[in-house]
């Protein structure tokens, strides 16, 4: 090698190493597996950001509904590692993968990055129904099995498998409805289509405008925002909480440093006041884990998963 090619070579080997340590040099995008203009959607896009300051770099929402939450993460699966492409996993997205078959294996195929919160979730009608609380409800439904119809923001959903384990421990037999998100759910009540919506605090939304009225909530303990609103645990279903947790993840194999750029990066936006304010306009709270503690907490969920599925007699 001669005088000159000696001179380069040091130029040449370092690009790389340089490339390396510019992530990100682009927008990285966030999937969303649910409809624009639902409680998911809205947090996200105060989280995306309220990140984008602090990476230097525009985090883009997408919207990817459809397919039970399964279309986001199913993209990230396939993605290259580099960080770019994310998705906000849903526990919809994970129990589908145990009613048919998909194209990933959550413990598998994604690297976890960081847990955020979790959502609120209850039954709502509306604020000029007959029925004044969840005990009169029931009481008609008993008497007519089958009858009551119950909108949800999709099937297999969180809030569709938590009515359904409700009447199931309730012993009442309801018609369960599905809708494309938790806004056409909650306007579903509004317009008199479906009795009741299991739905998350945009519900909570109509409540606050003497719209409608919660007959139960499925939190540990009664909400800050809607504190007449009884619990699950109150009405006497023990054990019944039911919160939604969900994070972001990538896809499998990510770099440890770009996945500790992107965890930073989004674990200090979680504090940031724009996104604070949106969570508490639904109610949600923080529910931070690191990376190493949100693989953990996947692998509890995906059994827990599996037992609900097979407790609720859904299994194929």
């Amino acid at each position: 090698m001669n005088r000159r090619g000696l001179l380069a070579t040091p130029l040449v080997l370092a690009l790389p190493a340089r490339a390396q340590g510019r992530f990100p040099d682009r927008p990285v995008t966030i999937i969303v597996p649910f409809v624009a203009g639902g409680s998911t959607d809205v947090v996200m896009r105060a989280l995306a950001s309220a990140a984008t300051e602090r990476l230097g770099q525009p985090v883009l929402v997408e919207n990817r509904p459809g397919a039970g939450s399964s279309l986001g993460p199913a993209a990230v699966a396939r993605a290259r590692p580099d960080g770019y492409l994310l998705t906000q996993l849903p526990n919809s997205a994970i129990r589908l993968t145990f009613l048919q078959r998909l194209s990933y294996d959550v413990l598998r195929d994604f690297t976890p990055v960081v847990h955020l919160t979790g959502y609120l979730f209850g039954v709502i009608v509306r604020k000029d129904s007959r029925w004044r609380n969840w005990a009169e409800f029931v009481a008609e439904a008993k008497a007519n099995p089958g009858k009551l119809t119950i909108g949800n923001a999709g099937t297999h959903g969180t809030p569709h498998l938590g009515a359904l384990e409700l009447a199931q421990r309730a012993g009442i037999e309801l018609l369960h409805v599905p809708y494309r998100g938790e806004a056409e759910s909650a306007q579903a009540v509004l317009g008199g289509h479906v009795d009741a919506a299991a739905t998350t605090a945009l519900g909570g939304a109509m409540v606050t405008d003497g719209l409608a009225r919660w007959l139960n909530t499925w939190t540990a303990q009664r909400t800050r925002k809607w504190p007449e609103a009884p619990t699950l645990l109150e009405l006497g279903y023990e054990g019944m909480v039911v919160s939604g947790p969900y994070g972001l993840v990538g896809p499998a194999g990510m770099d440890p440093a770009v996945t500790k750029t992107l965890h930073d990066a989004f674990r200090d936006a979680m504090a940031d006041p724009a996104h604070m304010a949106v969570l508490e306009r639904f109610d949600m709270n923080v529910d931070y884990k690191d990376s190493a503690e949100y693989a953990a907490f996947l692998r509890q969920v995906v059994p827990q998963e599996q037992a609900l599925i097979r407790r609720l007699g859904l299994l194929p």
